[in-house]
C-alpha cells in the first residue's frame, strides 16, 4: 500500500522560504512519477511541480522561486520554496504515479494515483 506523508509546512513571512518534504513508502520509489499540487481556500487544486524521469516541470507561478528535487535513497521528494508570496498560501499536496497515462499531462491531477494528506503553508504579508 502506497503512503505519501508531507511535512515542512508552516507560517512564514512574505519573502521567506520553506522546504516541503514528501516521504513515500509501499512501492519502488525510484520508478515513480512525483508531483506537487496546492489548493487555496475556495479555489481548485492547481499544479505546482513534477519530476518525470529526470525532468522537472514547474508551473509558471513557481518558476524562478521553487525547486523540486528527489532523493531516491531516502524515498523522498522535496519542494524548496523561496521568495514566498501571500498568494502561495495553500494546502500543499504530494502526488505519485507509477504508470504514465497516455494523453494525460503531468500537470493534470488525473495523472496521479496516490495523494498525501497535505501540509499547510501560510505566507503572511
Amino acid at each position: 500500500q502506497v503512503q505519501l506523508v508531507e511535512s515542512g509546512g508552516g507560517l512564514v513571512q512574505a519573502g521567506g522560504s520553506l522546504r516541503l518534504s514528501c516521504a513515500a513508502s509501499g512501492r519502488t520509489f525510484s520508478s515513480s512519477f512525483m508531483g506537487w499540487f496546492r489548493q487555496a481556500p475556495g479555489k481548485e487544486r492547481e499544479f505546482v511541480a513534477a519530476i518525470i524521469w529526470s525532468h522537472t516541470y514547474l508551473a509558471d507561478s513557481a518558476k524562478g522561486r521553487f525547486t523540486m528535487s528527489r532523493d531516491n535513497a531516502k524515498n523522498t521528494v522535496y519542494l524548496q520554496m523561496n521568495s514566498l508570496k501571500p498568494e502561495d498560501t495553500a494546502v500543499y499536496y504530494c502526488a505519485a504515479a507509477w504508470v504514465r497515462r497516455s494523453g494525460v499531462d503531468q500537470s493534470d491531477a488525473n495523472f496521479y494515483d496516490y495523494w498525501g494528506q497535505g501540509t499547510q503553508v501560510t505566507v503572511s504579508s
